[in-house]
């Protein structure tokens, strides 16, 4: 398996404060990766080390398959800060052209890639319009512009929907869902689980600086499936015909929960209740969530 990170023991310690302590992470090419954990958990702190802003204590670290002071892997990186400030005086395409030029970009290659950029994080028309005049959704997308100049194969994105409405969140997964279809591989640093959990592959939990768990999102949601059914006219020849498909049943009243261990039982459950004679109103799939294994690992959820 092709790494985009892997990092060994890599810790920061400020003083007598620790960043994050022993971090040992794989992250394969060509995914969505959440980097998860509560405010002060040491998320901001690895990222800063991965990009080059901050020195680790000890450990190592490669991205790309290059160590971290290799200068040659800052041109295939790119970086949007959680709380970035740019040059709200300046129009898109001014501050487009000038991170270009931070970037090194020929000016052959400087046009064709701003005009790219903006298409991707769909801001087209928008590109003499000042930056003081951007929504937060679409300051968001610009600096997600100004992260992908580059055209990087490892991106990382620290709380990139925390300040955003449903609809600029929606946006925002969808540039990376769709720089995911083009190969880039995607750090996203975010405590919104819910975001995490609609386009992430893979996770990580952090907390005090520690690495918890890191896994599969396929994984961590495997196990046993409940299944809510809402019925009337349940009898003993109901609970029969679901208990030889079930793992186990709890009933309350109307509501029958059955655990299964497979999706393939789901339709067999609603087949047995009207093969039984009674009436199946509402039947609702249900597995562990993202938040529950949050706070099962951290000890609470943090909104």
């Amino acid at each position: 398996m092709e790494l985009a990170i892997e990092t060994i023991n890599l810790t920061k310690i400020y003083g007598n404060k620790i960043g994050c302590t022993d971090v040992c992470l794989r992250v394969p090419r060509g995914q969505i990766f959440g980097f998860l954990g509560p405010n002060g958990a040491g998320k901001s702190t690895l990222v800063k080390m991965l990009v080059g802003l901050l020195y680790p204590t000890s450990g190592q670290a490669r991205l790309l398959g290059y160590p971290l002071n290799n200068i040659e892997i800052k041109g295939k990186i790119g970086f949007l800060p959680e709380n970035f400030r740019y040059h709200d005086w300046l129009t898109l395409r001014e501050l487009l052209e000038f991170h270009s030029k931070l970037y090194k970009l020929s000016s052959s290659k400087r046009s064709k890639q701003i005009n790219a950029v903006i298409d991707t994080v769909g801001l087209t028309g928008k590109e003499h319009q000042k930056i003081r005049t951007f929504s937060k959704g679409m300051q968001q997308r610009a600096g997600l512009a100004c992260a992908l100049l580059s055209d990087p194969e490892l991106i990382f994105l620290d709380e990139p929907t925390s300040a955003l409405d449903p609809l600029g969140r929606m946006e925002v997964r969808r540039i990376l869902l769709q720089l995911k279809d083009t190969g880039t591989t995607v750090f996203l640093n975010s405590h919104l689980l819910s975001e995490v959990e609609m386009v992430c592959d893979t996770v990580a939990f952090i907390k005090g600086g520690r690495i918890l768990r890191q896994d599969s999102l396929e994984q961590l949601q495997s196990g046993e499936i409940a299944v809510e059914l809402m019925l009337s006219g349940i009898n003993d020849i109901v609970k029969l015909a679901l208990s030889n498909i079930a793992l186990s049943l709890t009933i309350d009243g109307d509501i029958v929960t059955a655990f299964v261990n497979n999706e393939d039982d789901i339709p067999r459950l609603a087949e047995a209740v009207i093969k039984s004679g009674a009436h199946l109103y509402e039947m609702t799939r249900k597995r562990s969530s993202l938040e529950e294994t949050f706070i099962e690992l951290t000890g609470g959820v943090d909104h």
